[in-house]
């Protein structure tokens, strides 16, 4: 199968500054949303791979060829390891280990070529679209920060700016009120930028001693305050006031009773009030951020006499509010539900798989009960948070499904394939 923009009769056109044009002839038929594509005819199927294609005991290619997609895009010439989707344009961002950032349309079937954000030198890790859509921000493991402009209702990306203050981007993460964003470094360091009218650093930090792992916007709903709760390999948490530049509170060791864990994942409740952070070893800690205080902290998950203790890190952590509700997801495959009242388990759950099998992503859709999980067993699941009954279970990829986006309609999930595959699957 192919995805060349070429025999899609997509010129693209390079003025005299560089910036990259679609052919007008396709403006309207990207822009303006359908009723959904037409379902990939049975008979597509994916690539057989490369040299990452998995064998049997007996050296045959062992490929699942069950794929329920209605879309892929296949330009990354590598593993693809970040997806961000447009607010309200049917538009996604991929990022991979080409050293490559590309733009296209996740409603059409098949899907259309934008255009390439050129200037990275290494792998792209992170993405992130503004949050009306105006600007779209690239991040890659040199350090290299990109920052592209909407013109032409989003079919023409310009650069607006270019960033090389970071040993190495960890993260990237745009706020979700405001033209700002915030990145995590290799070295501990915490950079907060607004992007308009140009680009222009706000806050620099540097507490953390090692790795810089994960951030999270806080009180986004307070324009005259910008906050940023951020972890570290080092065991620290820290709260930043950004605009007065100094810490709400740090939290060690010392606040949590003498854990001494690396700090991997965050994530926020709804109030931006609360957050809870999870570790390499299991170690759930939930922060009340107004206060900097340890609300509660405790082991998650009991490991088997004979597992690794890698399969207790924790890669992700979703809240639903309105069902008091805390996932945790493990590189173990299992996903643990809690109470976030009583932090009493709710529900356990486990994806199968041979070898790798972590859970690599989690989300809950809005404010239901249908949590949506990725792992690197290939496949994404929807689950009942509430009975653990699998709803559904997205299949195409071959190799781990290291990152997802769901699309401006709410209807359509975008994967970031470590075989270098983005997939579309209804929702």
């Amino acid at each position: 199968m192919s995805n060349n923009p070429a025999s899609q009769s997509q010129e693209i056109m390079d003025d005299e500054e560089g910036e990259e044009y679609i052919n007008m002839q396709e403006v309207a038929e990207i822009v303006e949303d359908d009723d959904g594509p037409e379902p990939m005819d049975e008979d597509q199927e994916m690539d057989d791979g490369d040299d990452d294609t998995p064998f049997d005991e007996n050296g045959n290619i062992e490929i699942d060829l069950a794929n329920n997609s209605e879309g892929y895009f296949e330009q990354h010439k590598d593993s693809i390891f970040t997806v961000a989707t447009h607010p309200s344009l049917p538009i996604a961002v991929t990022g991979g280990g080409d050293n490559t950032a590309y733009l296209w349309t996740t409603h059409t079937n098949p899907t259309k070529f934008i255009g390439e954000l050129k200037g990275h030198t290494e792998s792209v890790i992170a993405s992130g679209f503004s949050f009306e859509g105006d600007y779209v921000v690239t991040g890659d493991m040199n350090g290299k920060i990109l920052i592209h402009k909407a013109t032409k209702r989003g079919q023409v990306w310009v650069k607006h700016g270019e960033l090389d203050d970071v040993e190495e981007v960890m993260w990237l993460k745009v706020h979700p009120k405001q033209n700002v964003f915030a990145v995590g470094g290799k070295d501990g360091s915490v950079w907060v930028y607004q992007i308009e009218p140009t680009v222009e650093l706000i806050f620099s930090g540097y507490s953390h001693q090692k790795e810089c792992n994960a951030g999270v916007f806080i009180n986004v709903d307070n324009l005259d305050e910008l906050k940023l709760v951020t972890v570290s390999e080092d065991g620290t948490i820290i709260g930043w006031n950004c605009f007065t530049q100094v810490q709400d509170f740090k939290i060690d060791s010392t606040a949590l009773k003498g854990v001494d864990t690396q700090w991997v994942s965050i994530a926020s409740n709804s109030t931006g009030k609360v957050v809870a952070v999870g570790s390499r070893d299991s170690h759930i800690a939930i922060i009340n951020t107004e206060t900097g205080t340890v609300l509660t902290s405790f082991l998650s998950l009991n490991l088997k006499d004979d597992q690794p203790i890698e399969d207790a890190s924790i890669e992700s952590l979703a809240w639903n509010d309105s069902l008091n509700l805390l996932a945790a997801g493990y590189v173990s495959g299992a996903v643990t539900i809690f109470d976030s009242k009583t932090w009493r388990i709710r529900k356990s759950l486990h994806v199968e798989g041979k070898g790798d099998i972590a859970i690599t992503q989690l989300q809950f859709l809005d404010d239901s009960a249908k949590l949506v999980g990725s792992s690197y067993n290939g496949k994404v699941y929807e689950w009942d948070a509430r009975t653990g009954e699998v709803l559904h279970t997205m299949m195409g990829h071959y190799l781990g499904v290291l990152a997802f986006s769901i699309d401006n309609s709410g209807k359509r999930l975008i994967t970031a394939g470590d075989e270098g595959v983005s997939l579309v699957f209804p929702l």
